[in-house]
C-alpha cells in the first residue's frame, strides 16, 4: 500500500516542491541534552536509550557524515541535512552557524531539518533558521513535544511542560520557521482520548508538520526497567494504527506528516516486536484510512 495516497507525507511534499525525490540524511553533530548533562536532570526522558545514537558518528565531521549517507542511498539526487541526534540546538549560535554552513556547502543539499526540545530554541537560533529559509532552503524545526499533558511529561521525566512548547511555536511563527511536532502514542497512563486532546491542542497553536511515533521500549532506558517489572505495556499494533489513523483524519490536508510510525534496530528494541520494521504499522494505518477516510476528512472534529 502507498501511504502517499492517503496522507500528505514529507516525501510527497518535497517531490511537489523540487520535482524529484528528496531524502533526509541523518547527522550526529555531538550535541547532548540538558536533561542528560545535569542542567535539568540526568538520564534523560524515561523512553530514551542512554545510547540512542551511534556515538562514534559524533567524532566524524558533518560533511563526511553526509558523504557516507549519500553513498548508502539510491534514487535521489537532492538531500536535506537532518540534525537528528539529541538536542540539536543545544550549543552557542556561532557553533550552530558553523555546522549548518558545513552541512549546506554542497549544492545537492536543499534543506535543513533540526530536531530539538521546545525549551532549547532561543530567538538567535530561530533567526539563523529563518535566514536559511529566506535563501530558499527547505527548513523544518522539529520539536519533541510527545504529549500536551503536563502530568504525562512529568511522568516521563521530560523536563518541560506544554507552556514551553507553546512559547517555542509562537516565536517560530514570528520568525517564519515551520514547525514539525513529534508526538508519541501509547505513553504510560495515556488513553486514545488523551492523544486526541494533545493533537487538538497542537493544531490550535498552528503547526506545519507532525511526526507520529509508537511508544517503544528500548534497551538502556528507564522504561526498559519498568517494562521488566511489569509496570507498563507496549502498545498493540491495532491500537496504535487506529489512533494514528484517527489523528490523520482529524489533520487538515495541508499539514505534512513527516512520519506515521517509527522503528528500532535489534538488539536495541525490546518491545513491541512489530516496530522492527515500519511496514506492519504503515499497512495497518493505510487499511484504516482506506476504509474510514483519508487525511483531513474529519479535520473539523
Amino acid at each position: 500500500m502507498h501511504l502517499d495516497r492517503y496522507v500528505n507525507t514529507l516525501g510527497r511534499h518535497l517531490k511537489a516542491r523540487f520535482g524529484q525525490r528528496v531524502r533526509k540524511l541523518a547527522l550526529h553533530a555531538g550535541f547532548t541534552c540538558p536533561n542528560r548533562d545535569g542542567t535539568l536532570g540526568h538520564g534523560g526522558c524515561t523512553f530514551c536509550s542512554v545510547r540512542s545514537f551511534n556515538e562514534a558518528d559524533a567524532e566524524i565531521p558533518v560533511h563526511e557524515q553526509l558523504a557516507a549517507r549519500r553513498a548508502e542511498l539510491k534514487r535521489a539526487s537532492r538531500f536535506i541535512a537532518y540534525f537528528q541526534a539529541y538536542t540539536s540546538t543545544y550549543a552557542e549560535v556561532e557553533e550552530l552557524r558553523r555546522l549548518y554552513a558545513e552541512a549546506t556547502r554542497e549544492a545537492d543539499i536543499v534543506g535543513l531539518c533540526v530536531g530539538t526540545r521546545p525549551d532549547c530554541v532561543p530567538d538567535t537560533v530561530l533567526e539563523l533558521l529563518a535566514d536559511y529559509r529566506q535563501r530558499g532552503y527547505e527548513v523544518w524545526l522539529e520539536l519533541g513535544l510527545q504529549s500536551a499533558h503536563d502530568e504525562t511529561l512529568r511522568r516521563i521525566n521530560r523536563g518541560h511542560g506544554f507552556a514551553a512548547y507553546a512559547d517555542a511555536v509562537s516565536r517560530a511563527h514570528r520568525h517564519g520557521v515551520p514547525v514539525c511536532t513529534h508526538l508519541i502514542l501509547g505513553l504510560p497512563g495515556e488513553s486514545a482520548a488523551m492523544c486526541r486532546e494533545t493533537h487538538r491542542r497542537v493544531l490550535e497553536l498552528g503547526v506545519g508538520g507532525i511526526k507520529l511515533h509508537p511508544l517503544m521500549i528500548v534497551r538502556g532506558s528507564a522504561m526498559a526497567a519498568q517494562y521488566a517489572r511489569g509496570e507498563l505495556q507496549a502498545p498493540l499494533i491495532e491500537d496504535y494504527a487506529g489512533t494514528a489513523a484517527e489523528l490523520i483524519r482529524r489533520t487538515p490536508p495541508e499539514i505534512v506528516f513527516h512520519r506515521v510510525t517509527a522503528t528500532a534496530r535489534e538488539p536495541t528494541l525490546i518491545a513491541p516486536d512489530w516496530c522492527h520494521t515500519s511496514w506492519p504499522a504503515i499497512h495497518a494505518i493505510c487499511e484504516d484510512l482506506m476504509q474510514n477516510g483519508i487525511q483531513g476528512c474529519n479535520a473539523d472534529q
